[in-house]
């Protein structure tokens, strides 16, 4: 009976109610939707460190990282592979060759660390190869007298190897991405000129437009104007085993894009038997063995195993080389549970005021229903239920709300292409996908019935104060 009397009362001021239910589900679906958004974020980049650049488990010689001396080579190779295959939860092992050297082109160079990998292995246990942009050649596919090379989109800019031209060609993609052909016939002065990055392209073209134009047309002008040569060179320079300098011409045989800028910047990949040959190590040498678990969940209980069982070498897991990322991945919960208990604190202050509100307009009636024989407890359970039902209503909806738009944008996306060269220079994808586990909406309703009894509370002790005779007495 109380229950139901309860319900009513919510109703009884209608505009009221619906005005913190209002606020309530606003609150909960902003909070969600923004942690979503965030985990989508965190999720993303993990996955990329993990099938595109690191894998789960690392093992180096113990100077390797420190000196990148070429000849601090793994010591028993093959039993050391014989080791990380034969650890539960490990699934794949790869071997890598990896030098630091310089990549040249007409028109520059940059620092680069050069890795000769296995490339079955390679495909198997990275996501790399899926990551070829479309037109530059395929993952080590095409045959050619020259050694090959797949390199990242940063390298490419930064060598000049990708320009920017607005082709004949690329006027007619323009007009089929739909840019009308008054802002075409404004981009015509630009047509066949060359430009050597991203940024003298965006210069040209922002002088010629107006701002309204520039941000909604320019990464189709941009898209439309990159240009690359198949099959372009470069020249890979470095030290072989006796210490002396050498190099060789290697052709490009694609070209990858990830989210990250700085492991675009710097990161080669060669067939390890070209690389042998350059620096004359043996076959069977390595520099590095990479390990593939089954789960990313057994990094923590597989990784010690494996430091006792190889003492004499460098093991390591993502997360001790990604220490920030770690950090970030290993105290989310915490952050979440601040986040929401933040933001339910605020949204509390609107239910007890709307509750004290509803106490002190009904004081003649809590006083008459004192009269005739409703005990206090019974007095501070109905307030307590019409809080708790104010705010489940309010955190349903906006769970609900919630729900529905992260699995939509989690299907579309959210561009967030205005800020990816701050994104991507630290690993993370302008592209977020929101998604956030079922137990996160479990946890929040528990956290919506506490907020909804603690924001009773006050309301309820201020009617539970009232003399039955002065409330009946008050207008």
């Amino acid at each position: 009976m109380i229950t139901s009397i309860a319900w009513k009362n919510v109703w009884r001021n209608k505009t009221r109610s619906l005005t913190v239910i209002a606020a309530v589900t606003v609150g909960v679906f902003a909070s969600v939707f923004a942690l979503a958004a965030i985990n989508s974020s965190i999720v993303q980049r993990i996955d990329s460190a993990v099938n595109e650049e690191l894998s789960h488990i690392q093992v180096n010689h113990k100077e390797f990282r420190s000196s990148s001396e070429i000849m601090n080579t793994i010591p028993d190779p093959e039993a050391v592979a014989a080791t990380l295959r034969n650890t539960p939860g490990v699934t794949d092992v790869t071997g890598r060759i990896i030098v630091r050297g310089i990549a040249s082109a007409a028109s520059g160079s940059a620092g680069v660390e050069i890795n000769g990998i296995d490339i079955e292995k390679e495909k198997q246990m990275f996501t790399l190869s899926e990551k070829l942009i479309p037109g530059t050649g395929s993952y080590f596919g095409a045959d050619t007298r020259l050694n090959s090379a797949f390199i990242g989109e940063k390298l490419a800019r930064e060598l000049q190897i990708i320009r920017y031209i607005l082709t004949p060609e690329s006027f007619t993609v323009l007009q089929e991405k739909g840019i009308p052909a008054q802002v075409s016939e404004k981009l015509k002065p630009l047509e066949k000129q060359r430009f050597t990055t991203e940024k003298r392209l965006t210069e040209a073209y922002t002088a010629l437009l107006t701002p309204g134009e520039v941000k909604k047309y320019g990464l189709r002008i941009r898209e439309a104007a990159w240009s690359y040569r198949e099959g372009s060179r470069i020249i890979l320079t470095f030290l072989d085993v006796n210490g002396n300098q050498t190099g060789a011409a290697f052709r490009i045989c694609g070209i990858y894009r990830t989210n990250n800028d700085l492991f675009e910047a710097t990161s080669v990949f060669v067939p390890d038997g070209e690389l042998r040959r350059l620096t004359g190590l043996e076959e069977g040498v390595y520099h590095r063995f990479i390990a593939r678990l089954e789960d990313n969940d057994l990094t923590d209980r597989v990784t010690p195993v494996l430091k006792e069982a190889l003492p004499g070498l460098e093991v390591m897991n993502w997360k001790e080389i990604q220490v920030d990322l770690a950090m970030i991945a290993d105290y989310i919960n915490q952050i979440y549970a601040i986040f929401m208990v933040l933001i339910l604190a605020a949204l509390s202050f609107g239910i007890v005021n709307t509750m004290l509100m509803a106490v002190l307009e009904r004081t003649r009636e809590l006083g008459m229903l004192s009269a005739v024989g409703m005990n206090r407890r019974r007095i501070f359970f109905m307030i307590m239920l019409e809080s708790i039902f104010l705010s489940m209503v309010g955190g349903f909806a906006g769970m609900a709300v919630s729900g529905i738009i992260i699995a939509i944008t989690n299907h579309t996306g959210i561009n967030l292409v205005k800020y990816s060269e701050g994104l991507e220079a630290f690993g993370y994808s302008a592209h977020l996908y929101p998604t956030i586990g079922a137990d996160f909406f479990i946890i929040l309703t528990v956290l919506i019935v506490i907020t909804g009894i603690l924001s009773s509370v006050y309301p309820a002790r201020k009617a539970l104060q009232l003399n039955p005779v002065e409330a009946l007495r008050g207008e």
